[in-house]
């Protein structure tokens, strides 16, 4: 509706003008040529009349054409504001998340270190925390599913949890459950999983 209404504004406008200076240029010329032909004064001062009023309505008319332009060059400044402001916050979001998953993956290769996983039980440890299943787990590594499953085992077994699930949730845990006011979220340090209590508060 706003579009629709500032569309027929900017038509409205150029006709406006074209038509309030049309009558006041007709009216200067017809006066001048009735002063030049010796019209009574009271034809030529209803005629000034008129040309005056159209000379009103052409200022009243570039007057409003003049507040809508600077309105629009402020918004439009403003906008260029926010939008800038909108860059250097997702800048400033992406280096920041930058940072915290760069000091997330070196805590779980440490964790995995902690854990003596080989470099292929890693690459799996990795691939189950995406979410990817034994099966995609084999196609990607180009090795058979039993294969996929056993090294999964192998990295419960070793790592001390039940599953892929406890597997995520131990990293996961720290990473919602800070621990202390503005703290850095930290990965455990002792080698074994611990998988909180569900009925802890």
């Amino acid at each position: 509706m706003k579009d629709e209404h500032s569309t027929f504004e900017g038509r409205l406008v150029p006709a406006l003008i074209a038509v309030f200076g049309a009558i006041a240029l007709l009216v200067f010329i017809d006066v001048v040529a009735d002063i030049g032909e010796g019209t009574t004064f009271g034809h030529v001062a209803v005629e000034a009349a008129i040309g005056l009023v159209a000379l009103v309505g052409l200022g009243l008319v570039v007057a409003r054409v003049v507040r809508v332009a600077r309105s629009a060059r402020q918004r439009a400044g403003e906008l260029v504001a926010d939008l800038e402001s909108s860059r250097r916050d997702a800048r400033e979001w992406r280096s920041e998340a930058q940072d915290l998953l760069q000091g997330l993956a070196a805590k779980m290769d440490s964790q995995f270190e902690r854990w003596q996983l080989t470099r292929a039980e890693k690459e799996v440890a990795l691939l189950l925390l995406k979410g990817f299943s034994h099966k995609d787990i084999a196609r990607l590594r180009s090795v058979s599913e039993a294969t996929a499953r056993q090294q999964a085992g192998a990295i419960y077994k070793k790592a001390g949890i039940a599953g892929r699930h406890d597997l995520a949730g131990f990293f996961l845990e720290d990473l919602v459950l800070p621990q202390g006011p503005g703290a850095v979220p930290a990965l455990r340090s002792n080698g074994t999983a611990r998988v909180a209590d569900p009925s802890a508060p």
